[in-house]
């Protein structure tokens, strides 16, 4: 049987401890949060973050999501990793296009940011009784075509230069009114899902919904 000290089986290595230590200590601090407010927002004990804080724990990576989603960062900036030397500008010759559950996406952004941007083709027809909820933010502006956009229980018909800003918790459904598709402009905070996860989401019937 371990004993309670034991780290859990998805815990960091020893090795990684010296930076990160400091760096849950130093980010709590400027998310201006006392160790129970972060403990509290995180579902973990003051004690436990206390000993992830000064090294006596290692933190599991479900641990290192809660607490990046509390601090408003990154699992990399919580690890003390850095992005060296990166790019503001992405050039249209660079974005390759990526392409899942029929929807084709380009990278718009660089990596390593707390907002994370692309650019998104929408067929008609494709993935509309899908309904989408996640942590963060999403805003998202109609380039062509037009757009359905369902939040909650609310319908909404969106046309190019319109926009929505809206919080992803919120159920919501988007697919294509028109038969040649919407080209959108796309700006989500959810900082640890890959693109195709996002986008998808769960089944209706995995949230108990009906379309």
């Amino acid at each position: 049987m371990s004993s309670p000290d034991a780290p859990p089986p998805d815990a960091l290595p020893a090795d990684a401890l010296p930076a990160v230590a400091p760096q849950l200590r130093s980010l709590r601090r400027r998310a201006g949060l006392t160790l129970e407010a972060a403990a509290r927002s995180a579902t973990m004990s003051p004690a436990h973050l206390s000993r992830l804080e000064t090294g006596r724990r290692q933190p599991s990576l479900p641990m290192l999501l809660a607490l990046a989603r509390v601090y408003g960062t990154t699992v990399s900036e919580l690890l003390g990793e850095r992005v060296a030397d990166q790019d503001a500008v992405v050039r249209a010759a660079d974005m390759e296009p990526t392409r899942a559950g029929g929807w084709t996406y380009w990278q718009s952004g660089a990596p390593g940011r707390g907002m994370q941007a692309l650019r998104v083709h929408v067929p008609h027809g494709s993935q509309g009784d899908i309904v989408r909820v996640h942590p963060g933010e999403e805003w998202l502006h109609v380039l062509r075509g037009r757009l359905r956009l369902r939040l909650g229980d609310t319908a909404h018909l969106l046309g190019p230069g319109d926009s929505a800003h809206f919080d992803s918790l919120t159920p919501h459904r988007l697919a294509a009114e028109d038969s040649d598709g919407v080209d959108l402009l796309f700006v989500h905070t959810l900082l640890q899902s890959p693109t195709a996860t996002l986008c998808l989401g769960p089944a209706p019937g995995d949230l108990g919904e009906t379309p």
